[in-house]
């Protein structure tokens, strides 16, 4: 080998290096991203997502899979695991962040935004939910730190766990 072949193929060898071990997602041979994998019936979906250009005035409720368990009502404590999102899609918070147990709540008393109290009464247990949840359902015109903006609509894709209902 010449030193000009020897030269290109130490490039050559440096970039395949590179593309596997320091840009793997730049790998023809990558496992796709959790957003390019079809969704199962067992888990939520990863990132919520809603039309481009959609202007959130009010919530809005689509059902993704209606659950056969117990019905969620107001005053009921209800567990959730969810993904919410900007409209843009990005993320900025998951159940799956806080441990394996879902999120707890007591429906209706206030614990939780207003989009939320609202958008899960109805609910059967084992259902999965998408709500859009307009900034004023949500928290105003107030920021929430640097991951939230004021005057946000949210997006969460719900899945309710469980229904514990209230004493009669």
């Amino acid at each position: 080998m010449n030193p000009t072949q020897t030269g290109i193929a130490v490039a050559l060898a440096l970039a395949v290096v590179v593309m596997f071990f320091v840009l793997p997602g730049l790998s023809p041979f990558r496992a796709p991203a959790v957003s390019e994998t079809a969704p199962d019936d067992t888990t939520i979906q990863t990132t919520p997502t809603m039309p481009t250009g959609t202007s959130v005035t009010e919530l809005q409720i689509i059902d993704e899979t209606v659950g056969t368990g117990a019905t969620a009502g107001a005053g009921d404590t209800v567990t959730v695991n969810y993904v919410g999102a900007l409209t843009n899609g990005t993320i900025f918070d998951a159940s799956a962040n806080h441990g394996d147990e879902g999120f707890t709540f007591t429906l209706g008393a206030g614990q939780v935004i207003q989009g939320w109290d609202q958008g899960i009464v109805g609910m059967k247990e084992g259902g999965k939910r998408q709500l859009i949840i307009p900034a004023s359902l949500a928290y105003g015109n107030q920021a929430i730190g640097n991951v939230i903006p004021a005057n946000s609509a949210l997006v969460f894709e719900v899945e309710l766990v469980k229904v514990q209902k209230a004493a009669q």
